[in-house]
């Protein structure tokens, strides 16, 4: 087995002095065709240079063989968000990855559940679709700026996804429009979008941001099909680059 190492790269983001203090590493294992980012192991292993940014990431993976990326919830959620936007523009799936107490056996009626939340959000969106051009308007009029923004959340099987929601915030200061939204929900009505694109259920399991993931470091018990292999092979995300 052959591993690999980078830096947690915590120098990109604004990040308090303490979390630079603690500056750690990423362990990086290949396994067939997925990635493994993980917390720092014993095994001392090189340093790659070309890791040291998300453009050099992002090049890397979209000259390599991975079709996915798992990543572990005890690396945080500046490296969380790092990943998962580097994936988001290499076009690479990204997953939490997920203990196996919380796989179960694929349930049968999940398809029938799935259907039912397309229905069910189909509906909704065509009920509520008057309501939502309306706060489309009013934010226009009194919220000027973005309308919507795309927020990183884990959901089935610990898939990233954007969960799409209005915009209810100016310069990080909530708007009188967007305190009003926010006390009954109606922040929430774009993610009716999700649920269509199948990120979402209505009535299954919930999803969480990535605050909750470290924190919790829990997941809906849904199988995680997408689980790797035990054996481990040598780390190979670009050999022009690396």
């Amino acid at each position: 087995m052959a591993t690999s190492i980078i830096p947690t790269l915590e120098n990109l983001y604004d990040v308090t002095q303490e979390h630079q203090d603690n500056r750690g590493y990423c362990t990086l294992q290949w396994r067939r065709d997925k990635l493994l980012v993980k917390p720092l192991g014993r095994v001392k292993q090189p340093y790659l240079p070309a890791l040291d940014s998300k453009r050099s990431l992002v090049e890397c993976l979209q000259h390599s063989p991975v079709s996915l990326v798992s990543i572990d919830a005890k690396l945080g959620e500046t490296l969380l968000r790092f990943w998962a936007d580097a994936c988001e523009e290499a076009q690479k799936p990204i997953f939490l990855s997920l203990p196996a107490s919380k796989k179960l056996p694929n349930q049968p009626w999940r398809q029938l559940q799935r259907l039912i939340d397309w229905i069910a959000a189909f509906v909704l969106v065509l009920l509520v679709s008057p309501v939502i051009l309306g706060l489309i308007v009013l934010m226009q009029v009194y919220s000027p700026g973005s309308i919507f923004c795309r927020e990183w959340r884990v959901g089935e099987r610990g898939k990233f996804f954007r969960a799409i929601k209005f915009c209810i915030t100016t310069k990080h200061n909530i708007t009188t429009l967007g305190r009003w939204m926010h006390k009954y929900g109606l922040d929430n009505l774009p993610q009716l979008f999700n649920v269509l694109r199948g990120d979402m259920s209505l009535t299954g399991s919930c999803c969480w941001t990535l605050e909750d993931a470290v924190q919790l470091n829990k997941l809906p018990e849904i199988t995680a099909s997408w689980e790797v292999e035990p054996q481990s092979h040598l780390l190979h995300l670009d050999s022009q680059t690396l």
